[in-house]
């Protein structure tokens, strides 16, 4: 078997499009996910699984109802289960998600930005 460290960054290099997450890795029943961000996403939730934001570069927004908070390289945010939220960013922005396998990014919101499920990179 071979052993290799996976890089961000090399990964990202892969692709341009926006709002389209690809698999990097898998652990259990958990996938590992890059995307770049860039404007508005839909309000969505995701009834059964809390999702996390991680920040690789740029900066963005997760708005909910009742407020919002704003990520920067380096930092994290678990949106718990349920929760509506729409992740914004003015600029692109670099992020990686980890959620369990089969999540649909637009949770049960019908969208042009829905994406492609288990798409690796």
């Amino acid at each position: 078997m071979k052993r290799e460290s996976i890089n961000f960054k090399d990964k990202l290099s892969k692709f341009d499009d926006h709002w389209a997450p690809r698999v990097i890795a898998e652990m259990n029943d958990y996938q590992f996910k890059v995307v770049k961000i860039q404007g508005e996403f839909v309000w969505h939730d995701h009834k059964d699984t809390d999702e996390v934001f991680i920040v690789i570069s740029g900066k963005m927004e997760i708005e909910f109802r009742d407020g919002k908070v704003e990520i920067g390289p380096g930092e994290m945010y678990v949106v718990e289960k349920g929760a509506e939220h729409k992740p914004f960013a003015k600029d692109e922005c670099e992020i990686l998600i980890v959620e369990p396998r089969g999540v649909v990014n637009t949770g049960e919101s019908e969208s042009e930005l829905q994406a492609e499920n288990d798409r690796w990179v």
